[in-house]
């Protein structure tokens, strides 16, 4: 892979984002001109620079980590300057011992390297005194301050369409593989056919860690967000749909490599085998409704008529249609050859009706 490729990133971060940072070190430069008046406050820049996140929560947390990088660094540097003097040996001292401190103390990445950087910042950039290091810190406050607050009023970041989005096609894909299994058994499939379709149910899985992991990020968007009360219950709800799926899934995976283990020529004429294709069919549509109700309730951020559509639609989850499977599948007398696949297959029908009727408790 050509190196320098790896300068660029798969995705463009958001022009917003772009616009919030410059608006936050102007304004945090300004804000240290006038309070401070000193020389220019490099310490305020690179906190705005750094502290606006795509969210709030994690500015917020950047700001902590930035201001604590820089008090320790400031610190250790005018400490270790009136004891040792100034000269380049002290500066690289000050560089060492703050990395031994971060260790020690097991800071996180950014509070470590703000720790040295800060350190050899205030060695090299004037003459240190009590009043110059306290500035620092103060413009290291003041710039994390005005990041944090320009973030979270200019169109605070709310990440909850790309969540939305995954859990709905999660709720599609897995509603296809109940059909696939359904038209696996009724089409009378080899068991080659019955492997592709178990490498696809597998495949869910990954695609149930993408969704929770684009739910985190949701609820991180929403921690400490001013606009996050109205698209909370959305995303709650979204989650328990998660929660569900998250069975749904294991279970038609079950099923699949059951059949594939077990599958024979002659499955197809059993009757049995034809009934549970039927209700393994109406599990399929049943899904399908879910992941309908769901993607229609997709938001598009920033417009409050699309806000208030998503919550109308995730309003009606409260009262789900009823599914299809209406009742349990019955054996009176089990086939001699398949009776374990039958019985399996019968099991996981009835876990799945217990999880779409919310019977599972």
């Amino acid at each position: 892979m050509n190196p320098v490729a790896r300068l660029r990133s798969s995705s463009r971060t958001p022009f917003l984002q772009v616009v919030k940072t410059a608006v936050a070190v102007v304004a945090a430069v300004l804000l240290c001109q006038v309070v401070i008046n000193g020389p220019f406050p490099t310490f305020a820049a690179i906190a705005a620079l750094l502290v606006v996140q795509p969210s709030i929560n994690q500015s917020f947390v950047k700001g902590l980590e930035r201001s604590a990088g820089v008090v320790l660094g400031v610190l250790l540097a005018t400490g270790l300057h009136f004891a040792l003097g100034d000269s380049v040996w002290v500066v690289l001292l000050v560089i060492v011992v703050a990395i031994l401190i971060a260790w020690a103390l097991r800071l996180t990445p950014t509070s470590a390297t703000q720790v040295a950087i800060s350190g050899m910042l205030v060695l090299t950039a004037g003459i240190v005194t009590p009043n110059y290091s306290a500035d620092r810190i103060l413009e290291t406050v003041l710039g994390a301050a005005v990041a944090l607050v320009v973030n979270a009023v200019i169109v605070p970041p709310v990440l909850l369409g790309p969540a939305h989005l995954a859990v709905a096609r999660l709720a599609r894909d897995t509603a296809v593989a109940f059909e696939r299994v359904a038209i696996g058994l009724t089409e009378g499939w080899d068991r080659d056919r019955w492997h592709d379709a178990l490498l696809r149910a597998r495949s869910l899985r990954q695609q149930h860690a993408k969704a929770e992991a684009a739910l985190t990020s949701a609820q991180e968007s929403l921690t400490m967000n001013p606009r996050g009360g109205r698209h909370r219950t959305i995303l709650e709800r979204d989650v328990v749909v998660t929660e569900h799926l998250r069975v749904l899934v294991t279970r038609v995976t079950g099923m699949t490599r059951a059949i594939q283990d077990n599958t024979a020529p002659d499955l197809r004429a059993d009757p049995m085998v034809g009934r549970i294709a039927t209700e393994v069919a109406r599990i399929g549509a049943d899904v399908r409704a879910l992941g309908a109700q769901v993607e229609s309730a997709v938001v598009a951020s920033g417009t409050s008529s699309s806000v208030s559509a998503s919550a109308s639609a995730a309003d009606g989850f409260d009262d789900p249609a009823e599914p299809a499977l209406t009742a349990p599948l019955e054996v009176v007398r089990p086939n001699s050859r398949h009776w374990i696949l039958i019985g399996a297959l019968l099991e996981d029908i009835r876990r799945v009706r217990e999880e779409l009727l919310g019977e599972d408790d």
